[in-house]
């Protein structure tokens, strides 16, 4: 009898250890996960609710190891690129729209990434473009890659920075977008000397240009986004004069200013979502991403906030591109070291309307 109570006291002794080790050991991952992630559900949803934080994206956090300055997402091949800044990290991270993740860039050619562009994403050979506004041997440069990061092609003279249009110099550029037709629209002057709205031809020809700086029509103080709508309109974050600029397309024409959705901070992103109905802006400042609606065709008008999503403090997103075919936002955070996705709430099988 003293036998078996000794031996039922021993195994409902073994049981509670193993019991109290499986809440420590859970409790401890839920404090890493934490640590590593600290914002990942602290966020506010302001006016029209119209998108939600996916927490299951990425799977793994903990692989942003640097400041993470801009994201890129095909929407075709359901890819996201991020790009990251510091010492001994991968300059570039792959991850599917899910969350996987499928590579690292161990590139040495990149400097200080800014902003980052997917070009042909419906291709069989879509390609990455980066700024890169690092001072060393590689910096004042936009450069084109593949999918894997194979360097493809240089735009700029790399380690020097300049204004010159013939060739082509650049001052730290911020930010690339190349339109279906190949040609592409460059903001050069993340806070260098240059403050300009270049756009090229597919075969890199110079076709119009804005390069003055000042606060004035079609003048600009660090340009640092650019998109383009599908009324060939282009739509630029006049960073340090606190508004969006619109110019057409085809003749480079001022067409409107954008200044009074910006009382507190400056724009930083512009994207458009698919249905073109939302402007989505970023302001890093003031840890916000803004929804304007966006005007048809023919009408800029003012701008108009219709909703947004208001950060913890110190998370300083910086750049945002939007998945075409969902509608997700990714918006890449600087001072929480992430990127982060948000879903449309509104959706029906998958897609954004």
């Amino acid at each position: 009898m003293k036998k078996r109570s000794h031996t039922c006291l021993l195994a409902t002794t073994m049981a509670f250890i193993l019991l109290l080790m499986m809440v420590l050991y859970g409790s401890n991952r839920s404090h890493q996960h934490q640590e590593s992630t600290p914002y990942r559900h602290d966020y506010q949803l302001l006016g029209r609710p119209l998108f939600k934080l996916d927490i299951s994206w990425p799977k793994y956090p903990e692989l942003f190891r640097g400041a993470v300055f801009a994201v890129a997402v095909n929407h075709y091949g359901e890819v996201v690129y991020v790009a990251q800044r510091g010492d001994a990290v991968p300059k570039v991270l792959v991850f599917t729209t899910s969350g996987d993740f499928l590579m690292a860039w161990n590139t040495s050619t990149l400097e200080m990434p800014h902003g980052i562009f997917l070009a042909d994403p419906e291709s069989s050979n879509p390609t990455i473009w980066i700024t890169d506004v690092g001072n060393g041997p590689y910096g004042h440069c936009v450069k084109q890659y593949s999918p894997s990061g194979n360097l493809l092609q240089v735009l700029g003279t790399p380690g020097t920075a300049g204004s010159r249009l013939s060739p082509l110099q650049f001052d730290q550029p911020a930010e690339v977008f190349v339109h279906g037709s190949g040609e592409i629209y460059l903001v050069d002057g993340d806070g260098g000397a240059n403050n300009r709205l270049i756009k090229l031809s597919k075969d890199l020809e110079v076709l119009w240009v804005h390069g003055e700086r000042g606060p004035g029509l079609a003048q600009f103080y660090i340009p640092h986004s650019v998109t383009v709508d599908g009324y060939q309109r282009v739509w630029v974050a006049d960073r340090g004069n606190k508004r969006i600029q619109v110019f057409d397309a085809v003749t480079g024409d001022w067409l409107a200013t954008w200044g009074s959705c910006f009382p507190e901070d400056a724009p930083y992103s512009v994207r458009l979502t698919p249905d073109k109905k939302y402007m989505v802006v970023v302001q890093l400042n003031v840890n916000r991403v803004s929804l304007l609606e966006a005007p048809p065709v023919g009408v800029v008008g003012q701008c108009k906030v219709v909703g947004m999503i208001r950060l913890p403090d110190d998370v300083k997103p910086h750049l945002v591109d939007v998945d075409q075919k969902t509608g997700a936002l990714y918006v890449a955070e600087i001072g929480a070291g992430q990127a982060q996705k948000y879903v449309p709430i509104h959706q029906d099988g998958g897609a954004f309307y």
